[in-house]
């Protein structure tokens, strides 16, 4: 199948690079070419099917980099994963995954589930049987008996068990290793949310057995000691890294340093509801948690953009919501857009085929009525999906 898509403008990223009156040109799962719509149609077979969108914006499909499709946004989503069985947890992750498709969003990374379940539903994805993303699954992330998340399987006691685990993982088909370097909110009797899991010769055993088959490793860490115990064990991402000690925050600039200088990225996990957060949880103690995330920027961190869609109030269908966390923090719009598209696919490992627009390059893209680079509320109105080549119309 080949698809001919025109619009008044082409965003190809990276940031920079726009192309007025433009094109791209599909052929099944793959961008063939791009870029002016005279010079790109000539390219294009008689039998090409030709949509054109001349008052429209067509960029890269959108990356959440951190969702859990298990989870469904409500008060107390732990719970609804408990009270399921396979089969209806199955049925909701997918009708999740659509909802993610529908709002632009072609690529997904989920950081923890039961049962393998994002794992079948990335292979029913891929194979045409289900609308959806394309979806990195984490599988069960490793945690400490009774810490954070121990629910979806994945708790392990000691180096020996953390080998086992990730190999388990890996069989089982994970794109990724997740691990709770330190508590988390959702997890009643736990550890604390600033409070470290694993030690730091654990964790780098993580690291170490991940990489020996070929897996990066997300490492949830709200604690600076478990921050800096995640970047000295070599983890590829670290998930919220919001500095959080015992009474208060303990900002190490020579983690962060060491952060910046190793490329390792950070994903804050901004919920569509960061506003609501702020209300929560005071203005003060919101806006030192959302300045840092500024600050870690300017000290050269590569941010992602994620939504930690599916804990309370993070819903599936408004990463825009959240990358307006950003524009909040006063981040230019093109860089914005280059969080959730190039630097999105460079962190999660997906850097050479997508986020971007570009010949070889799997077919992601979206179309949006109006330009993001003026209003990213442009972002909620998708006219047009492609994911690996495949239409998609929102709502439809």
């Amino acid at each position: 199948m080949e698809l001919l898509i025109s619009a008044g403008q082409v965003l190809p990223g990276p940031a920079g690079r726009r192309v007025l009156d433009g094109a791209v040109l599909v052929r099944d799962s793959a961008i063939v070419a791009v870029g002016d719509r005279a010079e790109v149609g000539r390219l294009a077979g008689a039998d090409a099917e030709r949509r054109d969108f001349p008052d429209a914006t067509l960029l890269p499909g959108l990356i959440d980099c951190h969702v859990h499709l298990a989870f469904d946004a409500s008060p107390d989503p732990v719970a609804a994963v408990q009270g399921h069985d396979e089969a209806t947890l199955f049925e909701e992750m997918a009708a999740r995954a659509r909802r993610l498709l529908d709002t632009g969003v072609t690529t997904v990374r989920d950081l923890g589930d039961r049962d393998g379940l994002a794992v079948r539903l990335r292979e029913s994805i891929a194979e045409g049987r289900l609308p959806g993303p394309r979806v990195l699954a984490a599988t069960a992330p490793l945690t400490v008996p009774d810490g954070h998340c121990w629910f979806f399987g994945g708790v392990v006691d000691g180096k020996d068990a953390i080998r086992t685990m990730v190999r388990r993982n890996a069989a089982a088909g994970a794109d990724v290793i997740k691990v709770m370097a330190t508590g988390g909110g959702l997890t009643k009797g736990g550890a604390a949310i600033w409070e470290s899991q694993f030690s730091a010769e654990e964790l780098r055993c993580v690291v170490a057995e991940a990489h020996d088959v070929g897996l990066p490793v997300a490492s949830h860490a709200h604690g600076s000691e478990g921050i800096a115990a995640s970047v000295a064990a070599g983890v590829d991402t670290i998930e919220h890294c919001t500095w959080m000690a015992e009474g208060g925050f303990d900002v190490r600039e020579d983690v962060v340093a060491e952060i910046a200088a190793r490329g390792i990225h950070v994903c804050p996990g901004a919920s569509p509801n960061w506003r609501g957060f702020a209300e929560r949880f005071g203005q003060e103690r919101a806006m030192e948690i959302f300045g840092r995330v500024r600050w870690m920027a300017e000290q050269g961190v590569r941010l992602i953009a994620g939504t930690d869609a599916g804990v309370p109030r993070a819903v599936f269908d408004n990463l825009t919501g959240s990358l307006e966390f950003f524009d909040f923090l006063g981040f230019e719009l093109d860089r914005i857009l280059e969080l959730a598209t190039v630097d999105a696919a460079t962190g999660i490992g997906l850097g050479d085929s997508t986020g971007r627009l570009a010949e070889g390059y799997r077919a992601d893209l979206l179309v949006v009525e109006g330009d993001p680079l003026t209003e990213l509320d442009a972002l909620r109105e998708p006219v047009l999906v492609l994911a690996a080549g495949r239409p998609h119309v929102p709502g439809s």
